[in-house]
């Protein structure tokens, strides 16, 4: 039988390790090779999180002292793992107006 205690560690070390590298890749962004590479490690470890956070209450296992909060956990890594792959690059998603383009707007009149 699988230890619970391990699963819980294991989950536990694959999200910090992930949330460390999501913390700095605006460092790895300086090379859109390590960028990239960093990338594919950030979401692979989020889809592995996620496939060890389902698992653990089925071994009977608790995330800081819940056995209801690793499934939406789980399913919540899925989402920064797809968002770990966008690649936006400075690219305007929101297509509002940003307190840089309303300070030049006000000193061009």
């Amino acid at each position: 039988m699988v230890d619970a205690l391990a699963v819980e560690l294991l989950a536990e070390v694959l999200c910090a390790s992930s949330a460390v590298l999501f913390t700095f890749i605006a460092t790895f962004s300086r090379s859109p090779r390590a960028e990239a590479v960093v990338q594919n490690i950030i979401f692979f470890l989020l889809i592995a999180a996620a496939v060890v956070l389902w698992f653990l209450p089925s071994v009977g296992g608790e995330l800081w002292g819940s056995d209801y909060i690793p499934r939406p956990l789980a399913l919540f890594c899925i989402i920064l793992a797809i968002s770990a792959r966008m690649n936006i690059k400075g690219e305007n998603v929101s297509f509002g107006a940003n307190p840089h383009s309303i300070g030049r707007m006000r000193e061009e009149e």
